[in-house]
C-alpha cells in the first residue's frame, strides 16, 4: 500500500497561508462533540474523542472552547442531531474522492456536495464506488531532519504497519486501533511529527498535471470549505513542483 497522501500534505502548507482557522474550529468542536456523545467525554477512555481533542490543541484551540464541545455532547446536544454520511465521487481525470460529512440537514448536505461536484469538473457517484480503493489507517508524518533508521526502528517496535520515504517527508503508518500509542510513544523517544492523524490512504494512485491537476485542487478545495464537511480523501498524484506552483 502507498503511504501517499497528498491532499493532507496540500492541505497542511496551504492552511497556514488560507488561515481559515475560524472554519477548523468548528469542524473540530464538531467532532469532539459528537465523539463525546457516543463515546462519553473522558479522552483517556474514548479514542475518537481523544483523537478529535489532540487535533485541537494543534491547532491552538483554547482549552475553554474545548471544554465545552465535551460538554455540550455529553450533555445530549439538546437541537442539534447530527448525522454521519460519507459521499463518494470522481474528480478530474477520473481521481477518486470520499467527503465525510456531518450534518444536521441530509437534503442540504447532498444537494451542496453534488452542486461542487458538477461545478469543478467532477461527477458525484453512488455509495461504494470508490471507498473500496482506500483503508483506513493512522498516519504520522516527519520532517527529514530525522534519522530514518532511528524512526524506522522506533515506530515498529511501538507498533507501527510500515514507515516510508515520501517526496518531503517520512510517513509511519498504523492501524487506527494503534494510532495514538505509536504517536506517543515516537514522542516520548523526541520525535515530533509535522502532523498525525486518522485518515484514508490510497492504495492506487492517478496522476494528475496541468489543467487536470489545477480543478482536482480547486475541487478539494471547495469540498473542504463548505460547513458541514469534516474530512476530505483523494488518490490524485501530483508532483510536488506543480503543487508548489498553486500555493
Amino acid at each position: 500500500m502507498s503511504g501517499h497522501n497528498k491532499w493532507s500534505t496540500i492541505k497542511h502548507k496551504k492552511g497556514a497561508a488560507d488561515a481559515k482557522r475560524g472554519k477548523i474550529f468548528t469542524k473540530i468542536i464538531k467532532e469532539i462533540s459528537v465523539a463525546a456523545k457516543l463515546g462519553g467525554g473522558d479522552p483517556a477512555a474514548n479514542p475518537r474523542l481523544r483523537t478529535a481533542v489532540d487535533k485541537a490543541k494543534a491547532e491552538n484551540m483554547p482549552k475553554d472552547n474545548i471544554e465545552r464541545a465535551i460538554k455540550k455532547g455529553t450533555g445530549g446536544m439538546e437541537g442539534v442531531v447530527y448525522e454521519e454520511i460519507v459521499y463518494e465521487g470522481y474528480g478530474p481525470g477520473g481521481a477518486a474522492v470520499l467527503v465525510e460529512v456531518m450534518t444536521d440537514n441530509r437534503n442540504r448536505s447532498v444537494s451542496d456536495i453534488r452542486s461542487i461536484f458538477t461545478k469543478n469538473n467532477g461527477n458525484m457517484g453512488e455509495s461504494g464506488c470508490v471507498s473500496w480503493m482506500f483503508s483506513k489507517k493512522g498516519l504520522i508524518t516527519f520532517e527529514k531532519n530525522i534519522d530514518f533508521d532511528q524512526l524506522f526502528e522506533a515506530a515498529i517496535e511501538a507498533g507501527a504497519e510500515d514507515v516510508t520515504e515520501e517526496d518531503e517527508q517520512f510517513e509511519v503508518t498504523t492501524d487506527p486501533s494503534s494510532f495514538i500509542e505509536v504517536r506517543e510513544s515516537l514522542a516520548a523517544k523526541g520525535l515530533k511529527p509535522v502532523n498525525a492523524e486518522i485518515t484514508m490512504i490510497p492504495q492506487t494512485l492517478v496522476p494528475l498535471e496541468g489543467k487536470q491537476a489545477e480543478s482536482m485542487i480547486r475541487l478539494m478545495d471547495r469540498l473542504e470549505d463548505n460547513d458541514d464537511v469534516q474530512n476530505v480523501y483523494s488518490n490524485f498524484d501530483i508532483s510536488p513542483d506543480e503543487i508548489a506552483g498553486m500555493m
